[in-house]
């Protein structure tokens, strides 16, 4: 005779760590009554289901509108590890959107994700590194990032973290010294820059020479290159296997060699044949920048009386035909080797 049997499994369909959603609108108001309960199971089945449903943009919105993310800031907080992970990936996710990015910024959320810097679990640590590049990424998430003090700290971690996160603070901090370089010069940034140019890693070689560049635009940043160094380490960049390595450290050096310093540091480092040969090279950009340097090394005596012997190969250039950049900064390199007082 047959006879009825229950499983005691739960359905397939049924997954134990996520919280069930309300149905409809009821949805993340419900979801927020349960990232505020004292009991840890629901915060964290809560937040398992939330990472899930703001995958969906429609519901970053409506996020914002339930005070999800005043709910996030403060479980960042939490004692518990999968709540601390759980809440940085759902921040994650928010800052991927413009409306998400003016919420942590209004909320003050960055101070609170920056306490996590040095959280002991590497998952924690790189969701807070790649939320705060979000919010860098537009304004006014550089000038927030600023004003919560985050330069020092942010230069501080460049020593002791993964390759990954390096890259995240590189390209936060290339926003950021835009809006406040002296902090960065005064917590010894440069110096920081410079070693890391010796990476093994080609992308943080890279990035570490396009934040020289930004920090030697002002004319302390120049002469701080010039103190550190940068330059001869920069010129032996030039050589470089990564065709974009060797292109920011000539992006880097063209604005470096503009004081009388840089000039002679780059002369004394043997430049000039390094950039001549960059000449033939196939990226657009990197003869551009290399066209910049020269032009402004043309403007010592030496390097004109090297550069006219030269001149056939720079007057080429005038005939490119991948860019009418590179054809007038052909121009304007060779009227100023051949320029004579």
């Amino acid at each position: 005779m047959a006879k009825t049997l229950i499983s005691v499994q739960l359905p397939p369909d049924i997954d134990p760590t996520k919280a069930r959603l309300a149905y409809g609108e009821r949805a993340l108001p419900k979801l927020n009554e349960e990232l505020n309960s004292n009991d840890l199971y629901t915060q964290q089945k809560a937040l398992a289901a939330l990472a899930e449903v703001l995958h969906d943009p429609e519901y970053i919105s409506k996020a914002v509108k339930h005070s999800i993310v005043i709910s996030l800031k403060k479980l960042l907080a939490s004692k518990d590890a999968v709540v601390r992970m759980k809440s940085t990936e759902c921040n994650l996710i928010i800052s991927g959107h413009s409306i998400g990015r003016q919420k942590l910024i209004e909320v003050q959320a960055i101070k609170p994700l920056a306490d996590l810097f040095d959280d002991e679990y590497q998952e924690v640590r790189l969701n807070s590194h790649k939320t705060i590049e979000m919010i860098s990424s537009s304004p006014p998430g550089p000038d927030a990032i600023v004003e919560c003090g985050l330069i020092s700290v942010l230069i501080s971690k460049l020593s002791d973290n993964t390759d990954e996160i390096k890259l995240l603070i590189l390209d936060t901090l290339h926003r950021c010294m835009r809006i406040k370089h002296q902090e960065a010069l005064q917590c010894n940034a440069m110096a920081v820059f410079t070693l890391l140019l010796a990476s093994e890693n080609a992308e943080i070689r890279a990035k570490a020479a396009m934040d020289i560049k930004e920090l030697s635009f002002p004319t302390p940043g120049k002469d701080k290159a010039c103190e550190e160094g940068t330059v001869e380490i920069l010129a032996r960049l030039l050589s470089d296997e990564s065709i974009q390595v060797k292109s920011q450290s000539c992006a880097a050096l063209m604005v470096i060699t503009i004081t009388t310093r840089g000039k002679q540091l780059a002369l004394e480092a043997r430049l000039l044949p390094r950039l001549l040969k960059l000449l033939n090279e196939p990226c657009v950009e990197l003869r551009l920048n290399t066209l910049k340097v020269i032009t402004c090394l043309a403007e010592a005596p030496k390097a004109r009386a090297e550069l006219s012997k030269s001149l056939t190969e720079i007057a080429k250039l005038k005939q490119d035909a991948d860019s009418q950049a590179i054809r007038k900064a052909a121009q304007i390199a060779e009227r100023t080797i051949t320029w004579k007082p």
